[in-house]
């Protein structure tokens, strides 16, 4: 065998191992879709929980708004607060980019002064090249079950800089899945739960005839009730970029099974070419040495 089918023939191994990869991390992508978007369902029954509980305690005209809820008009400037939610691993496509892109876009039509929180850090070394001040990178969860400990992490961290008046307004960055392994950035405003927010949790039907009456002090239950639709609101952002980051990954590795697919194929041919022509050799050879003993001419 020569040389240079002795590196086809490696080259070949190599790409059939690379395939193999290829294929568990396409495994693993799709089925973590799955667990976070269940993730993302499960929390629909306790989050209509929590809306109900909410439009149950504002109807009651004597509460006053809790410390989540300002009379803060479109034209407040102060320091605005961003969480950014991104990657920590790679294979994944365009999926820091475009957050990148999207967050100086949207901050940049906002007036104030700007503070990241980031979770992730490639998209935390993607924004360390602007002016943005940036906190962290938050390390992105593993798995479902280790969102909840970042969620809460980040409100402990959020209701500090809060109670100090360190922002004037809150913001939520994250990709949300699509249809066909597709996603988008979306941005929702976190604080301040202003008053048209509460006007339209007040006037929320009520699914039942009977109207409830909130037991115990209606200002706690009020921020107790705000405080949880603010971790459920983190939570999902996690759980749908999780979502979306498997998305981009199994998306890049359907690029690269095709790839990989063109190359092995290129290999094979040119393999199959260079030993038909060994073998063709081989056989002039033969020929030409049976033509030199028998003295045949053609």
């Amino acid at each position: 065998m020569s040389d240079t089918s002795a590196i086809l023939l490696s080259k070949i191994d190599g790409t059939e191992k690379l395939k193999s990869v290829v294929r568990t991390m396409k495994a693993i992508a799709a089925s973590s879709i799955g667990s976070y978007e269940n993730a993302v369902l499960a929390l629909i029954d306790y989050e209509r929980t929590v809306t109900l509980g909410l439009a149950a305690v504002l109807r009651q005209n004597v509460v006053k708004p809790a410390p989540h809820i300002e009379q803060a008009s479109s034209n407040a400037v102060g320091t605005i607060g961003a969480i950014v939610f991104g990657s920590d691993q790679g294979l994944v496509g365009q999926f820091n980019e475009i957050m990148t892109t999207f967050v100086i876009d949207t901050l940049d039509q906002l007036p104030g002064e700007k503070k990241i929180w980031v979770v992730g850090e490639r998209l935390f070394s993607r924004l360390a090249e602007t002016k943005l001040a940036l906190v962290g990178p938050y390390p992105v969860p593993g798995s479902v079950s280790a969102i909840s400990q970042l969620v809460g992490r980040i409100q402990i961290d959020g209701d500090t800089c809060r109670l100090n008046n360190e922002f004037a307004q809150m913001y939520l960055f994250h990709n949300q899945p699509q249809a066909a392994s597709q996603y988008q950035p979306v941005c929702q405003q976190l604080l301040p739960l202003d008053a048209r927010w509460q006007r339209a949790l007040a006037t929320t039907p009520w699914p039942t005839k009977a109207l409830p009456e909130p037991v115990g002090e209606k200002e706690t239950l009020l921020s107790d009730l705000i405080r949880e639709y603010l971790f459920i609101s983190v939570y999902k952002a996690c759980a749908e970029s999780l979502a979306s980051e498997n998305a981009s990954r199994l998306a890049a590795m359907q690029r690269a099974e095709k790839s990989i697919n063109e190359l092995s194929d290129q290999l094979h041919r040119t393999f199959s070419r260079l030993r038909q022509n060994a073998i063709d050799e081989e056989l002039f050879d033969v020929i030409a040495g049976f033509n030199a003993l028998t003295g045949f001419k053609i």
